[in-house]
């Protein structure tokens, strides 16, 4: 296992976890390579650090350019790795060579254009990256999964992220798979979403939305509840990818990354709301029920209609779903004792 300071490969270095990632890396004393595709972004979004380097390429691993972070040097060159299912060649630009350590966090939660689906960002991008680390002789390698998927999943963004799982499995390199579940801090979509809600500065306006959970047992009517949460900060989930590097007991394993307590989703909106600044305090959360959710999107995407809502099928699938796990493996083999959720928002709550 490797120990002291490595060079690591990080893609979604820009990301909200990533840039929690890059930060943890730094602090420990590591250099960072941060795979990114925008340099304008890179350039906003890393910080300036003698140990920190960002590439940016097509897809990925085509041709680009590289530099410190927020400089644009010169383009890189290209070697072939061969073609992917789609046809395309899978390339690897010299991102990947001379470091010790790769972590693979690039991943969407909703398709859009340019290709961007779950197919090709979370299954052949992850193919793409394993099969850069096995040319580059990168050994160690972090995965970033999600909480709940399975081939057993309704939605295509589970299914996609369990067969980008199965990848890391039949590889050979000494690899960790991370299952997040609902991830916040000040800085992360989610936050800045219910931010939006908790103010009345963002749709529905007049209350706090979520999606409900249908009940079914058996002789007993369906019933809708509110989805069950453990909500766990960027922080944390940073800390257990880079103490992930120096445990040899992670190699192999997969382990479930949540907060400490377990709240219903209507219980978090509210906290949002009392400790945000500016907020409306007399709004209430209002679920939607999932089944209606995702018959919406579906209907929606068949009237050419698939932007008109701010989720899709998908989202609303697994909005719907419980987002709580046990810790034991983590806690055990990492060290893993994650911040509690109310404890957490008050530290950054103010300053949103």
């Amino acid at each position: 296992m490797l120990s002291g300071s490595m060079t690591v490969a990080v893609t979604g270095a820009t990301g909200f976890v990533g840039r929690h990632v890059v930060a943890e890396l730094l602090e420990r004393g590591h250099s960072v390579r941060a795979l990114v595709r925008d340099p304008g972004k890179a350039g906003k979004a890393l910080p300036a650090h003698d140990r920190l380097e960002w590439r940016v390429a097509k897809e990925l691993f085509g041709s680009g350019t590289s530099g410190r972070a927020g400089d644009v040097a010169r383009a890189q060159g290209v070697v072939r790795l061969g073609e992917g299912e789609d046809g395309q060649a899978i390339e690897s630009a010299p991102s990947l060579e001379g470091c010790d350590a790769c972590v693979h966090l690039i991943g969407i939660i909703r398709e859009a254009g340019q290709g961007q689906t779950f197919d090709r960002v979370h299954v052949e991008l992850t193919r793409r990256v394993l099969e850069g680390c096995r040319r580059a002789k990168v050994a160690r390698y972090l995965h970033m999964s999600a909480l709940g998927v399975g081939p057993e999943c309704a939605s295509a963004y589970g299914k996609t992220k369990f067969r980008a799982e199965e990848l890391v499995r039949r590889s050979n390199l000494s690899w960790t798979i991370f299952r997040p579940g609902l991830i916040h801090g000040a800085d992360g979509e989610f936050t800045q979403q219910v931010k939006g809600w908790v103010t009345g500065r963002s749709a529905p306006f007049v209350f706090l939305p979520y999606f409900q959970k249908l009940r079914l047992e058996g002789g007993v009517k369906p019933t809708l509840e509110a989805p069950i949460v453990a909500p766990v900060h960027v922080d944390d989930v940073a800390w257990a990818f880079a103490e992930a590097l120096h445990r040899p007991e992670s190699v192999g394993e997969v382990f479930n990354l949540v907060g400490p307590e377990a709240m219903a989703f209507p219980s978090m909106l509210e906290a949002y709301r009392d400790a945000v600044p500016n907020a409306k305090r007399g709004l209430k959360p209002r679920g939607l029920p999932g089944p209606v959710a995702v018959g919406m999107a579906r209907v929606a995407g068949l009237l050419g209609l698939r932007d008109a809502l701010p989720f899709d099928a998908g989202m609303a699938q697994m909005g719907s779903r419980d987002s709580f796990a046990e810790l034991d493996k983590a806690r055990v083999l990492l060290g893993f004792e994650p911040r509690g959720f109310a404890d957490s928002l008050s530290s950054y709550a103010g300053s949103m």
